[in-house]
């Protein structure tokens, strides 16, 4: 049970202290008003969470990562630079994912309420 609230606690530390953090959560909750709205099937759902989900655990670990960086050195060190936009990338490149897989799966119902 300790370790679960010792992840619960991780998880609200991101929340309250990244506004990245928050901000991938509101997309999350305006990604499922849409999945809703636009009545998605069971898969498509599925395959929306597991972006939602990838997206917020890759920003938890980019804090971690920077948490780390920090506590290790607070010189201006080019590995440290490297290592903190390696793991920004990552949130990045999963974000872009999300968002054209978003788009494949809301762009023709919307498109198809338009015309």
């Amino acid at each position: 049970m300790k370790p679960f609230r010792v992840a619960c606690v991780g998880l609200f530390h991101a929340i309250r202290t990244e506004r990245n953090m928050r901000l991938h959560l509101i997309s999350a909750l305006l990604v499922f008003a849409f999945a809703i709205w636009l009545q998605t099937t069971r898969i498509e759902n599925v395959i929306l969470l597991i972006w939602v989900v990838a997206i917020i655990s890759l920003e938890m670990m980019n804090t971690a990562i920077e948490r780390t960086v920090d506590l290790v050195t607070k010189d201006v060190h080019p590995l440290a630079k490297q290592a903190k936009d390696v793991a920004a990338g990552s949130v990045l490149v999963a974000s872009a994912g999300a968002a054209v897989t978003a788009l494949i799966i809301f762009g023709p119902r919307l498109w198809n309420m338009l015309y």
